[in-house]
């Protein structure tokens, strides 16, 4: 692998495609997969095998769990997918994989994950969105029982498949099958199926001799014989004298010892710098910023860890195995310096924005601010929709990466910006892609990055937004919150249009909360503050707002005041629609205070400015008020006349007929 600076030009065109381990099925299977027969019969067994609930006469209260145990690198991952595979057919709703632990979903985006995958308000709870499925759900890497609690479905027709390092203790009638090495034909015919028979049959005892060696572990045995699949001319003898001599402490250690030593120094490099990748999972585009090489140098880079066995590959991307992650940071920490590391990160979140960048522009059909490589590029909107939802864990990960790292606070802000604005860009999003609840997480990186940096401006503009989606949330009390901290950090950061926001967001939730009269308090605070900056849009729409509170409550008197000034407001903005909007609204509260009079002469003029401004349904609707002014006034015949010539520019059916009024 060629190890030199990236050039822009030299980037495939290729899109990358979505991360695996989402819900939408499971994973692929292993290149091989041997023995584990009596271990499958087993958990078979186990799934028809009467529960705890029904030995005591009870009914089940719940489906059937299931829990593979055993080290990473044991094959507790396909053992699980294998099994959840061989069951399909008993569970026609599907089958649902989530990856948890370090290197996968947090608890709620794995709850979130599974209830968008089948079809479910992401807000609700798993435990009833399966409660009248019959599916299987293969919980990959459980970490704490609470974990498994939390995602376990609801009714009796489903199946999980957990797998973990050890016994969950606190999960009720849980089946565990740990798991140990493989038996001696088992690691031969992994050797075989990898190497070739011939090998094998040529020196037997030297085969036999070498599975002992790798004490029948799995991964040791899948590294050791991937990497003599790629010598030919290697005997097994001769490995297996290397594979002693590598300096571990198990088996697994000197599998790896014996691979990695074996590697170029550029691609061991990569292969160590992928660990820094957001949950351990990169494409070529991820690598090449990593290791600052060109992304067809990257993806080269990346098949032939593969082939070793030290990457996984699963649909277009590479994950670092589990049981690898570990040891390659100690390796980061050992042979690489920090200012390389954190280059390192800077490159990758940097591209990452980049992507984004270019994942808004063609959301959005606009040239990005900046100018953006053609490789980068996404050939359609429902590419780059399908890029974002896909790899959003994964994004939400790399936010997570650069918060965690003080030196690069600045990337981070411009990451979750870059993120957020993509997120708020996609038209496809619907009731299956509610991302609130991501957007909340993004937010709150920022509030923690500029709590820590000191960054008033900053930390008042998180919170306005976290307030906002928890009044999205119906959670006004918490906003409420939200927005008094707002509020301060806005004036200790002398940011005078935050503080605006955060007043009349406040007063907003006032509003929501049925406090008309605090919410007449906030918007006057906030219309004060507007008249002092010199904002006149904000305060033409901030006199409409107390205008209508002020007309709600009946004071018409303070309403006549507000909506005269919103009027004469858009008329030094020459916004014409808004002013003959005020103008009616100007007529609406005269003829509520009982001046007919006086509201027939202001639709006149709202009349002229809605004519003036060519707005058709807006003159209609002037005409309609005029009508219903005119009948009050006694003169049918006018209001009929309105009422025809509102007929001829509004839309069949919003005009009433004469006589319905």
């Amino acid at each position: 692998m060629a190890d030199k600076v990236l050039d822009a030009e030299e980037l495939r065109e290729a899109v990358p495609s979505p991360p695996p381990g989402g819900p939408s099925g499971l994973p692929a299977d292993p290149p091989y997969f041997v023995g584990r027969r009596r271990e499958l019969d087993a958990l078979r067994a186990d799934i028809d095998s009467p529960g705890l609930d029904v030995l005591r006469g009870q009914a089940a209260s719940g489906g059937r769990v299931l829990l593979v145990a055993g080290r990473p690198g044991s094959g507790r991952t396909s053992l699980a997918v294998r099994l959840a595979r061989e069951m399909g057919e008993r569970y026609p709703d599907g089958q649902f994989y989530v990856r948890l632990g370090a290197n996968g979903a947090d608890d709620e985006q794995a709850a979130r994950t599974l209830l968008r995958a089948v079809g479910a308000e992401p807000h609700g709870n798993v435990r009833d969105a399966f409660a009248r499925r019959r599916a299987i759900l293969v919980l990959d890497d459980v970490t704490t029982p609470r974990q498994l609690l939390d995602l376990l479905p609801g009714g009796t027709g489903n199946l999980v498949v957990a797998t973990s390092d050890g016994p969950l203790p606190g999960v009720a009638d849980v089946r565990p099958c740990t798991l140990g090495g493989l038996d001696g034909p088992a690691a031969l015919d992994m050797l075989a199926q990898a190497i070739g028979p011939v090998r094998v049959t040529n020196d037997p005892r030297a085969a036999e001799t070498l599975a002992q060696e790798c004490g029948g572990h799995p991964a040791a045995l899948r590294l050791v014989a991937a990497w003599l699949a790629a010598q030919p001319r290697m005997s097994v003898t001769d490995a297996t004298r290397l594979l002693r001599e590598a300096e571990a402490p198990d088996p697994l250690g000197r599998a790896f010892r014996l691979v990695y030593g074996a590697l170029a120094q550029p691609v061991a490099r990569m292969l160590r710098f992928l660990a820094l990748a957001p949950a351990a999972v990169a494409d070529a585009q991820i690598a090449s910023a990593l290791a600052g090489c060109s992304v067809s140098a990257a993806q080269s880079t990346l098949e032939d860890l593969a082939g070793c066995g030290l990457m996984h590959a699963e649909d277009g991307h590479y994950r670092v195995p589990g049981f690898l992650a570990p040891t390659l940071r100690e390796l980061l920490e050992t042979l690489d310096r920090p200012g390389e590391l954190r280059l390192a990160r800077a490159r990758m979140l940097e591209r990452t924005v980049r992507l984004l960048q270019a994942c808004h522009a063609s959301l959005t059909g606009a040239e990005p601010a900046e100018e953006i490589p053609r490789a980068l590029r996404f050939p359609s909107r429902a590419a780059a929709s399908a890029w974002l939802h896909g790899r959003l864990p994964l994004l939400l990960a790399a936010v997570r990466v650069a918060a965690a790292d003080g030196e690069l606070d600045t990337l981070a802000r411009r990451l979750v910006a870059a993120l957020v604005r993509a997120l708020a860009a996609d038209p496809d999003a619907g009731d299956d892609r509610d991302t609130t609840a991501e957007r909340y997480q993004l937010h709150a990186v920022v509030l923690e990055v500029a709590e820590r940096r000191g960054l008033h401006r900053e930390k008042a503009a998180a919170l306005i937004n976290i307030g906002d989606l928890d009044a999205e949330g119906a959670r006004p009390l918490d906003a409420l919150d939200r927005y008094r901290a707002a509020l301060v950090a806005a004036r200790e950061g002398f940011d005078g249009d935050a503080e605006g926001r955060a007043l009349e967001a406040i007063a907003g939730t006032y509003l929501a909360l049925d406090d008309p009269q605090r919410a007449a308090d906030w918007y006057g605070r906030a219309l004060a503050l507007r008249q002092t900056r010199g904002e006149l849009p904000h305060q033409a729409r901030l006199h409409s707002r107390l205008g209508s509170l002020h007309t709600y409550a009946a004071r018409y008197g303070p309403a006549l005041r507000e909506w005269r000034a919103a009027a004469a407001a858009h008329r030094r903005l020459k916004d014409l629609p808004a002013q003959a909007r005020a103008l009616s609204e100007v007529a609406r509260v005269q003829e509520y205070a009982g001046h007919p009079e006086d509201a027939l002469r202001t639709c006149r003029d709202a009349l002229y400015w809605a004519r003036e401004a060519g707005e058709k349904r807006l003159e209609g609707a002037v005409l309609l008020r005029m009508a219903d002014t005119l009948e009050r006034l006694g003169d049918p015949a006018g209001a009929r006349l309105q009422r025809a010539a509102a007929r001829r520019l509004l839309p069949a059916g919003e005009v009433p007929d004469d006589g319905e009024v």
